[in-house]
């Protein structure tokens, strides 16, 4: 039906005036000043929007492209008191007060449905005014019983199934929010929407809130969570192919401080005969914030630098952070370009810093990735200063939340909007400067290192970290949940500091103990890089370095445990770059918590301290101190081998197995062969 099809009111059939009708493919409801668009939106997907006071708008920021994907043999049908919108797997039905229930297609099973705020109010969709045209947003959706809700991105709560939890929808360390859900009754939604604000699983209800936006948007999948998963990334985008360099093992410390410093270790590992694939320049080898180059009094000559590594077989990646110092050459001219993120009171100021040459902190300005022109700048400066003369591609987009101080997202102006709307967008906006300006330069391998990141991020080639976090095995648990919920967000590159950030003296045999189990899990983690800021630690600033962070700074025993997990990587790399490639091409992650693999084990949903790398090999990583064993649930459908012992064991049960320091229990599946012993 087109735009002059005849509409259907609903008056007649309940006290709320409603109105539905057809229009381009997508069902319609409008009443009480709102408009309710429902629409297909790629096969098995149903998009979302409502605004009130006006048709929906639609090129606001978000996730999805604005062009509407193929959706074939999706149907609109109008009855006297409902509509419906059939795609593939789900329906969405609407009643006549514009209230919206999702269903399984065929069979009719209710997936999710939307609830009232109060047995008076006429819906689930409450819009506060706010000012302007922009309203304080909540949607609600019925509770139920039995529900499990995972992803919404990287948190450090420690849960897995995050039912009941209260999620803070902003960018913070360590704290990174892409909104979207996969449910154990078998749908994935998309809050398609980057404004500040929370998601609350309660028992009693969902509410998903936007402290100030102009429209509600989400999109919604029905099918088993590989299924979703597929799905969801085909509308976001899919990460690259991930360059074989990046597959291997990463040296990183807060920091190597000189050229000659940076050049020695790199010379161990290869005087040592340890695999090593990047080593990483970590901040403050600037000559100032913002400047985005070497300081030559630190680092004398890059070209020869970064010659050597690569005769040794090793890649350079370089930290690059968007704070600008008002000591920064470029401070002018982006200030007289509006290239700064804005405030609505106060100087553009965000954070104070400690720079080079000044004895105390200076107040540093952001660059608004969220601007194509500043993107387009910054950028330009990286080219100049890195990529063009030293040949150096691989970035690490560090404080990328952005990390403001104060974190007041209110009183903050971006190019794509006021802070409260689109504050969320601003990692993957970060991550698109560097994919555009490399994929213009013809590089066809991108990866940047990223601290923070939104929906689509993945598209960009970024890779993700769990932030600034603590070094005891507590924080090491905490990082399967994260790790695994950030797998159903979207984005498969992902892994953590191995040792943890803040802290670990190399020294300490009870944080060796730490270093070797973490070391075990970042081995069959997507991406393996060894970082922290070990003791002794000195004050922020400029001539700052922490503690050794090489594997043989742990003593012997554990150094020989770490280098025999080097070895490993090695040997498994092609498997890890085979799990990529389907990252790539179906979007499946390579961290992967057991259900996505076993959907119809219910038991399978709880495991929160085990998961998949890829298809075939179960790891149960030992996260207690003094644990020499470990008991690893099993899933059922698979016969399943201890990959260090050969001995095979059914699926569908616990069994416990010994896990001595230099081992980190794994299992194969249905007969799966990985290089796990050395031959």
């Amino acid at each position: 039906m087109n735009d002059s099809a005849p509409a259907v009111s609903l008056a007649q059939s309940s006290p709320t005036v409603g109105t539905l009708r057809e229009r381009d493919g997508a069902l319609e409801w409008s009443g009480r000043q709102e408009t309710l668009r429902i629409e297909p939106w790629g096969p098995d997907a149903i998009r979302v929007r409502a605004r009130l006071g006006g048709p929906v708008l639609p090129d606001l920021p978000g996730a999805l492209a604005a062009t509407r994907p193929d959706s074939p043999g999706s149907s609109v049908k109008i009855h006297s008191g409902s509509g419906t919108l059939t795609n593939g797997a789900v329906t969405a039905e609407v009643d006549a007060d514009g209230m919206i229930r999702f269903l399984r297609s065929p069979g009719g099973e209710e997936l999710l449905a939307e609830e009232r705020a109060h047995f008076w109010w006429p819906g689930s969709r409450l819009y506060t005014a706010t000012g302007n045209g922009y309203h304080r947003l909540e949607q609600r959706f019925a509770a139920y019983a039995d529900e499990r809700l995972y992803g919404l991105g990287q948190h450090q709560h420690g849960l897995l199934d995050q039912k009941g939890a209260v999620v803070d929808l902003v960018q913070r360390n360590a704290e990174v929010s892409i909104p979207v859900l996969t449910s154990s009754r078998g749908y994935t939604l998309l809050w398609n929407n980057p404004a500040i604000g929370r998601v609350e699983l309660g028992v009693n209800g969902t509410r998903w809130v936007a402290d100030s936006a102009r429209q509600i948007d989400y999109w919604i999948t029905a099918g088993d969570p590989a299924e979703a998963q597929r799905r969801y990334t085909a509308v976001t985008g899919r990460a690259p192919l991930l360059p074989e360099w990046a597959a291997g093992f990463w040296q990183c410390k807060l920091r190597y401080r000189t050229q000659e410093e940076l050049l020695e270790v790199a010379r161990e590992y290869r005087r040592r005969g340890l695999p090593l694939s990047v080593i990483v320049c970590d901040f403050f080898h600037w000559t100032h914030l913002g400047e985005w180059k070497f300081d030559p009094a630190e680092w004398p000559d890059p070209a020869a630098m970064v010659r050597e590594l690569a005769g040794m077989g090793i890649r350079l990646m370089v930290s690059v952070w968007p704070s600008v110092s008002p000591l920064s050459e470029n401070h002018p001219v982006m200030d007289q370009k509006g290239y700064f993120i804005g405030t609505e009171y106060g100087p553009m100021a965000h954070a104070d810093w400690p720079d080079k040459e000044v004895a105390e902190t200076v107040q540093v300005a952001f660059y608004d990735a969220t601007n194509p022109e500043a993107r387009d700048f910054v950028w330009s400066r990286v080219r100049e200063n890195y990529f063009e003369p030293y040949g150096i591609s691989a970035f690490w987009l560090d404080a990328c939340e952005p990390e403001l101080k104060p974190g007041f997202p209110a009183n903050l102006r971006y190019h794509a909007g006021p802070g409260l709307e689109v504050g969320n967008l601003y990692p993957r906006e970060n991550a698109r400067a560097f994919w555009e300006g490399l994929t213009a330069a013809g590089e066809e391998e991108v990866l940047t290192l990223n601290r923070s990141a939104w929906a689509g991020s993945q598209r960009y080639g970024a890779a993700l970290w769990s932030g600034d976090i603590g070094t005891d095995f507590a924080t090491l648990r905490r990082q399967i949940a994260a790790g695994l919920n950030t797998a159903l967000s979207g984005i498969p590159w992902w892994h953590t500091d191995i040792g943890g950030f803040h802290g670990g003296d190399p020294d300490d045999p009870a944080y060796r103990e730490v270093m070797v189990r973490w070391f075990q899990f970042g081995t069959f983690s997507p991406l393996m890089r060894l970082h922290g800021f070990r003791d002794p630690a000195m004050p922020l600033g400029p001539e700052m370095t922490g503690g050794p962070n090489e594997v043989w700074s742990y003593g012997e025993e554990a150094g020989a445990v770490l280098e025999s997990y080097l070895r490993l990587r090695e040997r498994i790399k092609p498997y890890v770059l085979a799990q990529m490639r389907a990252a790539h091409e179906e979007g499946l992650p390579p961290m992967r918590p057991l259900f996505l693999e076993f959907p119809r084990d219910q038991r399978a949903w709880e495991v929160a301290d085990a998961y998949l790398f890829g298809p075939d090999v179960l790891v149960a990583p030992v996260l207690r101190a003094g644990a020499r064993e470990r008991t690893v649930y099993l899933p059922a459908g698979a016969r399943w081998t201890d990959a260090w012992t050969g001995e095979e064991y059914p699926g569908g049960g616990e069994v416990t197995v010994p896990a001595p320091l230099e081992r980190i229990p794994l299992f194969l599946r249905d007969g799966a062969r990985l290089p796990v012993v050395a031959e």
